[in-house]
């Protein structure tokens, strides 16, 4: 059946479709002189028919949406739900839907998510990967773009950007490892690009000089992001004969899969290797054993995110603007005195 317009609205009420539009945008505060009588008229009318007002059409009118798009990198991670949770929920309470697009690490893909999110247009967008990170076919596209851009980034942004303080996480992680004795700390370091964690890779650094230790390129083993990838990072690590007293893995994902890894070879987490991750996950709280990890409050970020968008289009003028994310460290049962 054709969907019902205005015109049919009108017809049924007996009034003129202007008048069917100033009920519709004018319920709450009733600024157009319209008799109540009339208005039930219409609201009969409208509810007869089924008519629903086309969004497409009113945004197209008013020049707005009502929509954030948000280009999300990986769907696998729990840690990047987190955050798409805080964004929601801050975002639908401010009136506004959220539109997620995701983008695997490679240009074309990349490309193609920055033309859907246009196609269907949005207020603005949040990134939850670095602007760095992107093509510079995509790059050139963001900064021509029209609508404001917020990153949730561990580096520096030209654009709003929530700053996660994953590297100060790294220096109590460290510092807490360090203090149970251990001088032989791996880091599994699953990432797409090496400026994904670059924050925790430069503390990691900085720790074991702060701690006068040697630092060891061989105990850094860079890989993929999916479980399997930090599971095979882990076995080369611990099958080494010098092999580290600890890991510490880029996340929590990565984390449970190096408690896998450990008991493959037949060692005991933490008696013979603790573990240590980021992110807090849910999950990381029921490995066995429970995961001692970083938490960098994503739901948080993703509330703050949204309001800095909004900050930005209610005035488009002002000075750009960094949040500081929290962070905590949740020691668990993964992490015990060095062998």
């Amino acid at each position: 059946m054709k969907r019902p317009t205005q015109t049919d609205v009108a017809r049924i009420a007996g009034v003129s479709r202007a008048t069917v539009s100033y009920v519709l945008n004018d319920q709450t505060d009733q600024r157009i002189p319209i008799s109540q009588e009339t208005r039930q008229r219409v609201l009969d009318a409208i509810a007869q028919l089924g008519y629903e007002v086309d969004a497409r059409a009113q945004a197209l009118r008013s020049g707005e949406t009502k929509t954030i798009g948000v280009l999300m990198p990986m769907y696998e991670n729990p840690f990047f739900w987190q955050i798409l949770l805080g964004i929601t929920s801050e975002a639908e309470s401010c009136g506004y839907n959220v539109l997620l697009s995701h983008s695997v690490m490679t240009p074309e893909q990349q490309t193609q998510s920055m033309r859907e999110l246009a196609e269907q247009r949005v207020d603005g967008l949040i990134l939850l990967m670095s602007f760095k990170e992107f093509s510079d076919s995509v790059i050139s596209q963001l900064r021509k773009s029209p609508h404001p851009i917020v990153e949730m980034t561990a580096r520096d942004s030209e654009f709003d950007f929530v700053h996660q303080g994953y590297g100060e996480g790294m220096h109590a992680l460290m510092a807490h490892l360090l203090e149970l004795g251990h001088q032989r700390i791996g880091f599994v370091f699953g990432v797409s690009v090496e400026t994904q964690g670059s924050d925790r890779l430069t503390a990691y650094r900085e720790a074991l000089q702060n701690a006068g230790l040697p630092y060891d390129d061989s105990l850094i083993l860079q890989c993929g992001e999916r479980m399997e990838d930090g599971h095979r990072a882990a076995i080369d690590l611990l099958s080494r004969p010098d092999r580290p007293t600890a890991l510490i893995t880029i996340n929590d994902l990565l984390g449970m899969a190096a408690i896998r890894a450990a008991a493959d070879l037949g060692l005991r987490v933490p008696d013979d290797v603790s573990i240590a991750g980021f992110d807090n996950i849910p999950f990381a709280s029921y490995s066995v054993p429970r995961l001692t990890t970083v938490d960098g409050n994503p739901k948080q970020g993703g509330h703050d995110a949204v309001r800095l968008l909004l900050k930005r289009l209610a005035e488009p003028d002002r000075p750009r603007e960094i949040i500081t994310s929290g962070w905590q460290l949740h020691i668990r049962e993964s992490t015990g005195r060095a062998p």
